[in-house]
């Protein structure tokens, strides 16, 4: 479904034209910035939509000259692919280097590399006098790098180089390097090559074939081939054994790839050649004769699949993927298909593998997590990427992990945790993979540990990925290569433009919210905490998206309401104020007259409740085309009742027993009123079987359960001296003498993860679920807040990690 095409000299995108100079200027000068504003972000978007069509991979100088060196199967004297030989020709840089240019400042290796290459191939075949001086002349000047411990070397550069150097020798290239250099780096190499207890060694040596000429075991190498003809997807080590044993599959696989890059990275005017063919036939034989044909190859090949899901995977990151709703689509349904049908290019590569499950899973796809067995810590250890220390690989199988949430994956989730202690470890070391010579990565690494998936507020995630994003996506395996399709410019300012927009909604949407408190005379109830910036934030940070307003202030004011609530009884109602407001709600809701309120406090409180649901009753009558109300005041009832019996456990200092206090503390814990009447106000018919149903319950109950737990955690040490009820107190007496608070808290931290997991499993379940997607998202979206708030004790009495995600959520526009 997708196309893959060559990018040369840079794969850097261009940023579009002004609309000043766009336009005729009539038009131009008509347009109101509002108007060109809009359409930037949808040429913007168009753009990317383009990406999702053709996979965009830089051209290999190193990986080119190697199949340059490939002898035809007629005649040893003349090339089997003479195309990439003329690519060579054409493609020397200015400084008289091959590879990506311009040069990052710590690749000179990488560029050293590139060019002994290149000069193999020329050498090989007696052409390039030129750029044979020019080359050995980039050598000379740049070869005291080879010593310089801040450069970061290619993949086995230590063996590929040497092993340059001695084919050089032998060709009778005349290197101009010092017989003492060259000597110290091929004692060097032959000291690696007797490490015989080093792990993954033997995939190492087979991806290094080229390195090794006739000291490899080409036997112990061929096992390594894919269906595909090549060794490793690579086509410098796949050419490498095309030379030494004429393999058939090699072939194939080299002589396709050149077939599919024809013509990539040379000059030629492709609408001028295409303007000649019609012209005339002859015109376009001269044509070619005068222009021979300039083939070149990259360095990883096929990678489309691995291209295409990071580009589904950076968008996610940066919080726009919800513009490329169908492409994103297309290429899940393309990449499900091959995953059912065992294709190569996934399950072969941990990286993909990795990707495709995870996002496959998180979108809903019934994906079996088999395939990451391969990559438990026994087995990767021992792998060609344990070999590296793969820091990339293990970061995607960490995040891999956290979806391996069935009961029967039990075994495999132990086994891959040793992804966390293994960046952990690696990180806290200030130890980094050489090609991952970009401080971004480092900060990846950094966010994924710190917030992972069931505590990553969704919004501030996109601001930390936008304010992290590098559109320098230069990575390197043994050359340095990039896909525009990854890391993007065009990415960037779609999110920021994005994020800056919706956070002006947002903050305008607040400043509402301020003046409902105030109009509602909330703010005149001395005993209720005043957090309706904590209480909108969490709101914006979960259902952001411009069209959810209605959500966005139902969640805000409940919350406000519950936090209310909960300090009324707790600490600011008396006895007969708590019964008055549970009987207004139960039984004066329609009621004719004037209510009887017992105090000023009461009537506040009820008035803004009152209105509250009158308000979701409106907005939800036009989202769903039904009555609501009747189900938002049971949600509060039952709110208020649990409240109410935990005040009395505690007036009458009942202590319940655990299946008491957690079968009444889930619905005390608020989180319904906030929740619930959301899902009539974010899009999908929602019908009363549905909300009645188990799955709803279960939903809610998991969603509800693990708040209160996490709540009882962190709140252990206040609530015990204020000699109130909590889970930790209560399994500490139910256990029995001997159990320590630090064995209790453990204990309900498993309790946690159990009933995460089962929620998350919950939300993913697309077999025999009648909850829509989007309402169950709803339900771990607010455990992911609550995890937040509660990450450094309790968010309400932590005023400045709140206050700062505050700021960055509704008030702090980002910048470029």
């Amino acid at each position: 479904m997708t196309m893959m095409s060559l990018s040369h000299p840079n794969c850097s995108r261009h940023s579009s034209l002004p609309i000043s100079a766009a336009l005729p200027k009539s038009k131009s000068e008509l347009l109101t910035e509002t108007d060109a504003t809009i359409l930037c972000f949808q040429e913007t978007k168009e753009r990317i939509k383009k990406m999702f069509d053709k996979t965009e991979l830089s051209v290999s100088a190193y990986d080119t000259a190697w199949v340059a060196m490939v002898s035809s199967p007629n005649s040893r004297q003349a090339p089997c692919f003479p195309e990439c030989v003329n690519w060579l020709l054409d493609n020397q840089l200015s400084d008289g280097s091959w590879g990506l240019p311009p040069h990052h400042p710590l690749l000179v290796k990488d560029a050293l590399s590139s060019t002994l290459a290149c000069l193999l191939a020329l050498k090989r075949w007696g052409l390039g006098e030129q750029q044979m001086t020019k080359g050995l002349q980039f050598i000379e000047s740049n070869f005291t790098s080879i010593n310089d411990e801040e450069q970061h070397a290619p993949i086995g550069f230590n063996i590929i180089f040497p092993g340059m150097i001695e084919t050089a020798m032998d060709m009778n290239l005349n290197l101009p390097l010092r017989w003492e250099d060259i000597n110290v780096m091929l004692h060097n190499r032959d000291l690696e090559l007797r490490r015989n207890n080093f792990e993954g060694r033997e995939a190492y040596l087979a991806y290094v074939s080229e390195g090794m000429g006739k000291l490899q075991d080409w036997e112990m190498v061929m096992k390594y081939q894919r269906k595909n003809g090549s060794l490793f997807n690579s086509p410098s080590t796949t050419a490498a054994a095309l030379s030494h044993l004429g393999n058939a599959g090699c072939y194939h696989y080299i002589h396709s790839l050149v077939a599919k890059f024809g013509n990539a990275g040379s000059n030629i005017n492709i609408a001028l050649l295409c303007m000649i063919y019609h012209i005339c036939m002859i015109a376009l034989l001269l044509f070619i004769v005068e222009f021979p044909l300039i083939f070149s190859v990259p360095t990883v090949y096929p990678s489309d699949k691995y291209a295409l899901l990071c580009m589904i995977g950076s968008l996610e990151r940066l919080g726009i993927d919800r513009h490329f709703s169908k492409e994103i689509r297309d290429v899940l349904e393309e990449t499900y298909r091959c995953w059912l049908q065992g294709d190569e290019e996934i399950f072969s590569d941990a990286d993909t593998c990795a990707m495709a499950f995870r996002i496959l899973r998180v979108h809903g796809y019934e994906v079996s997590s088999d395939p990451l067995t391969q990559y438990a810590e026994h087995h990767f250890s021992h792998s060609f990427g344990g070999h590296l220390k793969d820091f990339g690989t293990a970061l995607e199988l960490f995040k891999a992990s956290q979806f391996v949430i069935f009961p029967e994956e039990s075994g495999l989730e132990k086994q891959m945790s040793w992804t966390n202690q293994f960046l952990t470890q690696e990180f806290s070391n200030g130890t980094t993979r050489a090609d991952r010579f970009s401080k971004y990565f480092s900060i990846e690494v950094h966010d994924t540990l710190k917030f992972p998936f069931h505590a990553n507020v969704e919004r501030l995630a996109h601001r930390r990925n936008i304010e992290h994003h590098h559109v320098d996506n230069t990575r390197i395996f043994k050359t340095s290569y990039c896909f525009s399709n990854i890391s993007n410019a065009d990415f960037l300012q779609l999110a920021v433009e994005d994020f800056n927009s919706c956070q002006s909604i947002h903050h305008e949407e607040l400043k509402h919210l301020e003046r409902w408190v105030v109009e509602s005379r909330l703010d005149r109830l001395k005993f209720a905490r005043q957090k309706m910036a904590y209480c909108y934030f969490s709101a914006a940070g979960t259902s952001f998206s411009p069209e959810l307003s209605d959500a966005r202030i139902s969640w805000a004011k409940n919350s406000v309401l519950t936090t209310v609530v909960d300090d009324f009884f707790d600490i600011g109602g008396s006895e007969e104020e708590l019964a008055n407001l549970v009987h207004l709600l139960e039984n004066r809701w329609d009621a004719n007259g004037s209510p009887h309120y017992c105090s000023e406090q009461v009537e506040i409180i009820f008035s803004a409740l009152r209105n509250t649901i009158c308000e979701i009753r409106d907005k939800a009558l036009a989202w769903q085309g039904r009555s609501v109300t009747h189900h938002v005041i049971e949600i509060w009832l039952d709110l208020l009742k649990s409240m109410l019996r935990e005040a009395e456990w505690a007036r009458n200092k009942v202590v319940p027993t655990l299946d008491e206090y957690v079968e009444n503390g889930y619905v005390s814990m608020a989180l319904g009123p906030i929740v619930l009447p959301v899902v009539y106000l974010i899009g999908p018919k929602v019908s009363e079987e549905v909300v009645r149903s188990p799955e709803f319950h279960n939903l809610f109950k998991l969603m509800s359960t693990c708040g209160r737990l996490i709540n009882d955690t962190r709140t252990f040490k206040r609530e015990y001296e204020d000699g109130k009820l909590n889970f930790v107190l209560l399994h500490m007496i139910h256990s029995g003498s001997g159990t320590t608070e630090e064995e209790a808290v453990e204990k309900i931290r498993g309790l946690i993860a159990d009933g995460r997991r089962e929620l998350l499993r919950l939300v993913l379940q697309e077999k025999d679920s009648v909850v829509p997607r989007a309402c169950k998202d709803l339900f771990w979206k607010m455990v992911q807040v609550l995890h937040l708030f509660y990450m450094d004790g309790d968010g309400f009495s932590s005023p400045n990690m709140m206050l700062n995600a505050v700021n960055d959520l509704i008030r702090e526009p980002i910048s470029l």
